[in-house]
């Protein structure tokens, strides 16, 4: 039964990691419970990318191969680039002009984000970085979506849109916008190999599509218990990296596993060689699939051609009661 609709995307800044993964089969079991569109938002990454545009383009293929790799099914829920859509950004503008400028100055992620990159010398004190959750309000409300799976960190973003619907429908005495309610997921979050947040910028991510190399590359830079000196050395698995990993990836054996490392039974490095053996294992259908894709670009071509007409006809259908409700 279909439970309503949703909306959800991800910006293009790189190749999407195994940290992304639960994201994308939380999307995929939502398909059968919900009209589902999912967009590449490459808008949203100009917002802080905008003096650095040159490789937006090739992450909009990288994560639509990722994402079709992970099996999100575009039969069942249009996958399409957010500016073939153009009614995202018409309705960006439209309630741009009935948004106080204050409710976009207290969403909490703002100054923090103004500060954080600051530091970094990056200045996005510049509108489009201002109006983002206004943008991804649009997003959400041109397909008067009532969900949208966010984690808890994006609820205030979510409340923003909520609240310019509420506006919206009061100024213009309609109810055309549903209030979307967050669908809240429990996340498997993965540090990065070293521990950090995993990010492609510190290089201590496993990409979706990496080979079986790669793979071992990585895992072989993940910090284990740095009191454990010698293979007979009692372990503390609770401060290691790979018992992280093998807790999510090995949660069959994890019980055995964890008696060995701390009886000294298992070293660390034959720990790594297990786990990296078990992401090789989940990631190899992926890799398969990804191959399958990336050697059909004009396969490609049509899945976001038939993917945007879709997502266009529900756009389109909002953008007339749109006007109308607001006589222009």
């Amino acid at each position: 039964m279909n439970k309503g609709t949703i909306f959800s995307g991800m910006r293009p800044t790189g190749r999407l990691h195994i940290g992304h993964l639960s994201v994308i089969e939380n999307w995929i079991k939502l398909q059968d419970e919900y009209k589902c569109f999912f967009g590449i938002v490459d808008w949203h990454a100009l917002t802080t990318a905008f003096d650095n545009t040159e490789q937006i383009k090739e992450n909009i293929c990288q994560m639509l191969l990722d994402w079709l790799s992970a099996g999100l099914d575009p039969e069942k829920s249009p996958v399409f680039l957010q500016s073939n859509v153009k009614e995202h950004g018409e309705l960006h503008l439209l309630l741009s002009m009935i948004t106080p400028l204050s409710w976009l100055e207290r969403v909490p992620t703002y100054k923090d984000q103004l500060i954080q990159l600051g530091s970094q010398g990056k200045d996005i004190s510049t509108y489009g970085f201002l109006g983002y959750p206004l943008l991804m309000a649009a997003d959400i409300l041109v397909y008067r979506a009532n969900a949208v799976p966010v984690g808890e960190d994006q609820l205030p973003h979510l409340e923003f849109a909520r609240e310019i619907a509420r506006r919206f429908n009061y100024l213009y005495e309609c109810a055309i916008f549903p209030e979307p309610q967050p669908k809240l997921s429990k996340i498997a979050m993965l540090p990065g190999v070293d521990g950090r947040k995993m990010s492609k910028s510190y290089n201590n991510d496993i990409p979706l599509g990496a080979t079986t190399e790669e793979i071992w590359e990585k895992v072989q830079m993940m910090v284990t218990d740095p009191a454990r000196i010698k293979k007979s050395d009692p372990g503390h698995p609770e401060v290691c990296i790979v018992h992280t990993y093998q807790n999510i990836y090995n949660a069959m054996g994890i019980e055995e596993l964890r008696t060995d490392c701390r009886q000294g039974k298992i070293g660390c490095v034959e720990c790594k060689k297990r786990l990296a053996k078990i992401i090789d294992q989940q990631l190899a259908p992926m890799r398969e699939k990804r191959q399958y894709y990336a050697n059909k670009p004009e396969l490609l071509n049509e899945i976001l051609e038939t993917s945007t007409q879709k997502a266009r006809v529900a756009a389109q259908e909002t953008m007339e009661l749109v006007r109308a409700a607001m006589k222009i």
